[in-house]
């Protein structure tokens, strides 16, 4: 029998506010409910939700912990009714909707991906978040498929990374945008078939270059705003555009003519507030399609840096410096 604690450290402000708000503070340890595990958390990963959140402007999804973290790894401590009880001590990395930032989480089993020896619980703990974003995104609601060519900015972030080992297993042409050089051969290393300084570079004419005139098929945006037009400006016809983000703003002026002429598709999603049954099916996809590459070591994490839960705040100001890969805590 697990002893499983009363209470646990958790990062749960009462707020909005900037990072010096995120400090350890004692919550009642969570139970599994049915269809759940309670899991001890060993990592957790840090994801640009988790700034909005901390903001103000991304609250959680009703039914959701107010404790932030969506992404972790750790051990299965207890199971909640309908659950095999053979999960019981197994090692799982887990989606979860939001409390990843603390000793103790209730996640769906159905969301628990189990951790093979290639990866270890810092690496484990960064791949979730972003792998059924990148996944169910670009993969399933873009269809891309081998040969094709698609454009991600925020080329050296989770998702930027993700997506280029994605692409770089399943034969998808990634082409990248970043803030520096530096970020351009850090990607290229990793295996994006192009990156493009946006400091210095106009990257509408240098995707035309790069795929001679004829564009990319998928667009994955983080960016929103006036980088909308010109992402319309960089596709091929028949290419799908899917937004996931908006931090250069929420609105955008699209020349609709061109989505005519080109025969786009303009999409986007949230994955957060789906429902349960949405991201049961990722997850049943990513474990046999993607999770038999993480098993034989083709498909690991960058990880930027680590953590302790008490220094969350310092993780979150990593991630307005110039990080290179994921930010994770240790628990």
């Amino acid at each position: 029998m697990v002893e499983i604690a009363e209470t646990m450290w958790a990062i749960d402000p009462e707020g909005a506010g900037g990072p010096e708000i995120l400090v350890p503070v004692k919550r009642p340890v969570p139970t599994s409910g049915p269809g759940q595990v309670l899991i001890r958390v060993a990592a957790a990963g840090v994801n640009r939700p988790d700034v909005a959140q901390r903001t103000g402007r991304y609250p959680p999804p009703p039914g959701a912990p107010s404790i932030l973290g969506l992404e972790i790894a750790g051990e299965i401590v207890a199971c909640g009714d309908g659950v095999m009880p053979e999960l019981l001590g197994q090692e799982v990395c887990a989606l979860v909707a939001g409390g990843g930032y603390a000793e103790y989480v209730v996640a769906d089993a159905g969301l628990c991906l189990s951790i093979p020896n290639t990866l270890s619980m810092i690496e484990a703990a960064a791949i979730p978040e972003t792998l059924f974003t990148v996944w169910s995104n670009v993969f399933e609601r873009a269809y891309a498929a081998e040969g094709d060519t698609v454009l991600v900015h925020g080329g050296t972030s989770g998702i930027g990374t993700m997506m280029i080992l994605l692409g770089r297993i399943f034969q998808v042409r990634t082409i990248v945008t970043v803030g520096s050089d530096e970020k351009c051969a850090a990607a290229v290393k990793l295996g994006a078939s192009a990156a493009i300084n946006y400091r210095t570079q106009d990257f509408v004419a240098e995707v035309a270059r790069l795929t001679d005139g004829r564009g990319v098929d998928v667009v994955l945006d983080m960016v929103g705003g006036d980088y909308v037009p010109r992402n319309i400006d960089c596709m091929a016809d028949d290419g799908r555009h899917v937004s996931i983000a908006v931090q250069k703003g929420a609105k955008a002026e699209i020349p609709i003519w061109k989505i005519m002429q080109k025969r786009l598709t303009l999409t986007g999603s949230t994955l957060r507030p789906r429902d349960l049954s949405f991201k049961t099916g990722v997850a049943d996809e990513i474990a046999s399609v993607v999770w038999p590459h993480v098993e034989e070591g083709r498909l690991k994490p960058v990880i930027d840096t680590t953590f302790p839960l008490e220094a969350a705040a310092d993780a979150h100001r990593r991630l307005d410096e110039d990080h290179i890969g994921k930010v994770v805590l240790m628990i």
